[in-house]
């Protein structure tokens, strides 16, 4: 074996998981999102440990500060803290982001693994409803679904949930098509596995790696719809503090205390630009056709 083919056996020789790892290291800005998406993790789960300030104490006597030693991003319209409801905030977002997502995936995945493999008429009802779903911009749904079940953060993860789950269903329909007509399934069925268990065991764990790669994506859309239903007073609900509902507040003091939209908006930003980055680093790691180029 000559000595430039000894990487390449090696890296056959390597399970499917160390080399997806690889992979994704090697995606240095994949990495860089990863950094920042644990970073907010910690930050909202730590919350109450880590925020200098009540965020909804209020204070007359600090209203409208700009930032300094006390306050690094100032105070808002009531003398909150902004860094500490910044803090709190996350907690909502990242929240309604991985519930929602989690949510569609409890909808879509299983619906779609029944459209692909049921066939006929089930799945020609399932494919035109969610393709009737898709037809609507995913973010006037969100808002449609929240206003009929109310402001609350709660009904704002199950609309952008239901909202959501179309792409799944999608996603594991197209994927139970192809493993359908593969060798192992028809295997599978020929020694008499019920339909539940083919979709289970021989056709689900093939659809893990774009259904990662999807979820995070999804969890970084989730989290604008999040923000854009607080910020139109259907999400979280005030004084609890949501990055949308300070974008809100902030809208009015623009000229005058323009930190109050600059720390919220800059941080909905920062998050959907690190769950979009690990999201491509995911999908380059988890591609079988990345050794073949």
């Amino acid at each position: 074996m000559s000595v430039t083919a000894l990487p390449a056996a090696a890296e056959r020789g390597e399970s499917p998981g160390r080399r997806a790892l690889r992979r994704f290291l090697r995606h240095k800005l994949a990495v860089f999102g990863l950094v920042v998406v644990v970073a907010f993790v910690l930050i909202a789960v730590f919350a109450p440990w880590i925020a200098p300030y009540d965020p909804i104490q209020t204070s007359w006597a600090r209203i409208r500060q700009p930032p300094s030693w006390a306050h690094p991003f100032g105070t808002d319209e009531n003398g909150r803290d902004v860094l500490s409801r910044l803090i709190w905030g996350a907690r909502a977002s990242l929240m309604a982001g991985v519930v929602s997502v989690l949510g569609a995936i409890a909808i879509g995945v299983p619906l779609g693994l029944l459209a692909g493999l049921a066939g006929g008429w089930v799945d020609a009802v399932l494919s035109r409803i969610a393709d009737a779903m898709l037809s609507v911009p995913f973010l006037i749904l969100a808002i449609a679904l929240a206003a009929f079940l109310g402001p609350a953060l709660e009904n704002a993860m199950l609309a952008i949930a239901i909202t959501a789950s179309p792409v799944f269903v999608r996603l594991a329909r197209g994927m139970a098509l192809d493993a359908k007509s593969t060798d192992w399934v028809e295997a599978a069925r020929a020694l008499g596995n019920p339909p539940w268990r083919t979709a289970l065991v021989h056709v689900l764990p093939n659809i893990i790696p774009p259904l990662l790669v999807q979820s995070t994506l999804a969890i970084a859309e989730a989290i604008i719809a999040e923000a854009s239903l607080s910020f139109l007073g259907l999400g979280q609900q005030p004084p609890a503090p949501s990055w949308g509902s300070m974008l809100n507040s902030a809208q009015r003091f623009l000229d005058s205390a323009p930190w109050l939209a600059i720390a919220p908006g800059l941080a909905i930003f920062v998050v959907v630009l690190a769950f979009n980055l690990v999201g491509d680093g995911l999908r380059d790691a988890l591609d079988p056709r990345a050794d073949r180029k």
